[in-house]
């Protein structure tokens, strides 16, 4: 017999690491096993959407981690079902919204999640600026305010910064923390408007001595959300509290920012996370193995950070299916365990499209979409029009034909030009690179 329940929570744990918590929320938030008979496993899913979702793109890792924890099973399929009672009780309470992912090592008070801590932070090449960064926050409060570290999805931010707050938390019980992303403060923010209870808000916020905001990205084009963090922030500041952000990019590439909010976030220590190069990745691959009783050779490490290119949710999620086949196994996992384990467990990549392209450097440069298309020369429209030529040349690898085609029928030398004209740029302007490769990261 089976605990149904359990053995699901086990499997998300899994999925949870590999993931991004958008993802996670969206497609596993209200799943539970129904029901495992003779090696028949039931999967409650909430509607068709999610059913045809799951299992077309992740039902061999399920299966797989289902496998990998009781080996009698061997098939799978999904039904729809209605959502447990008590997930229907948490969204029938009042002010509930874009809660925190339920985890039992996240405290409901400050939000700091007891796991990131400094000690479980994995150090390489690629991250050891921001780690002493961190550090020296810990070792002198407010020397360096405010903190703002940025860098791509999955690199380590939210630990980083997560590990100052529990180290505070450790080791002064005076100070209060709090943790938050951008995205539920907006919500509680617009809450806290439509019930008049503004005061109470900014109350609540004021009276933190080390306040850390997660996705700051988020309040792109949201004035009045900005404008309360503007005045949020001056409390703090002045009142010398520490104050920690991030973002997926540098403060001044991010878009329809107010400019006087967009100074105090430089005007502090800012601090980048680039992706981990192949020698890194090989480390953190040998360090989170050897973390969980493995020992990998230099063959499977190499593999594996020729696969895994810089998630580091991916590289959590891999270990774990290998530290699952050691348990069933006994042995270290070989290389053929390896390539088996990257062949199911991880996430497909997604194709890049080149009206993705378009409309993503349109977000990011706050223009419209059509503008950059159409036939037009407006001054505002003419470098994310080049940046887009740059991008479906050098990541798509479209043809400077196919390109023109594809950008309101431009002859394929207009093309040119505007790749050539970005490649200098690059190489004359080091902000200009930067702000490129902050755009490629976003695809």
């Amino acid at each position: 017999m089976h605990d149904l329940k359990q053995l699901w929570d086990s499997v998300l744990v899994q999925i949870e690491l590999a993931v991004s918590p958008a993802t996670f929320n969206m497609w596993f938030k209200d799943t539970r096993l129904v029901s495992f008979d003779e090696g028949a496993v039931k999967l409650g899913v909430p509607n068709t959407f999610v059913k045809e979702w799951l299992s077309t793109k992740f039902h061999g890792t399920i299966l797989k981690l289902l496998r990998d924890l009781s080996v009698s099973a061997h098939t799978l399929e999904y039904v729809i079902v209605q959502p447990a009672m008590e997930n229907e009780e948490k969204k029938s309470k009042k002010g509930e919204d874009l809660s925190l992912p339920l985890s039992p090592s996240i405290n409901k008070d400050d939000n700091l999640n007891a796991r990131y801590t400094f000690d479980s932070f994995i150090i390489g090449p690629f991250n050891e600026m921001a780690h002493a960064a961190a550090l020296a926050i810990c070792r002198k409060p407010v020397s360096y305010n405010p903190v703002f570290i940025y860098g791509n999805t999955g690199l380590g931010k939210t630990h980083l910064m997560q590990a100052v707050g529990n180290y505070f938390k450790s080791h002064d019980n005076s100070k209060r923390i709090y943790y938050i992303t951008s995205e539920k403060f907006a919500q509680e923010m617009i809450n806290s408007m439509q019930s008049g209870q503004m005061n109470k808000f900014k109350e609540k916020y004021r009276k933190y001595d080390v306040f850390i905001m997660d996705d700051i990205q988020f309040f792109s084009n949201k004035e009045k959300t900005q404008e309360e963090l503007f005045h949020l922030f001056n409390h703090l500041y002045e009142n010398n509290k520490q104050i920690i952000f991030s973002s997926d990019r540098h403060p001044n590439l991010i878009p329809s920012l107010e400019s006087r909010l967009r100074s105090r976030f430089v005007s502090g220590m800012i601090v980048d996370i680039p992706q981990p190069d192949h020698e890194s990745r090989m480390a953190l691959f040998r360090t989170k193995a050897l973390s969980n009783g493995i020992e990998l050779s230099e063959d499977s490490l190499n593999l594996l950070a020729s696969h895994i290119t810089g998630n580091i949710r991916e590289i959590e999620g891999v270990i774990n299916s290998l530290s699952m086949k050691k348990q069933v196994t006994g042995k270290d996992p070989s290389l053929l365990d390896v390539k088996n384990v990257l062949k199911t467990s991880t996430l497909p990549q997604k194709a890049i499209s080149s009206k993705e392209v378009v409309k993503t450097i349109a977000e990011f440069y706050g223009v419209e979409e059509e503008s950059i298309i159409d036939k037009n020369r407006k001054k505002e429209v003419v470098k994310p029009r080049q940046v887009c030529m740059y991008i479906l040349r050098h990541s798509l690898n479209l043809s400077y034909p196919e390109i023109g085609k594809r950008l309101g029928g431009r002859d394929h030398t207009t093309v040119m030009h505007a790749c050539d004209s970005i490649k200098t740029k690059m190489e004359l302007d080091a902000v200009f690179g930067e702000e490129i490769n902050q755009i490629k990261t976003l695809f």
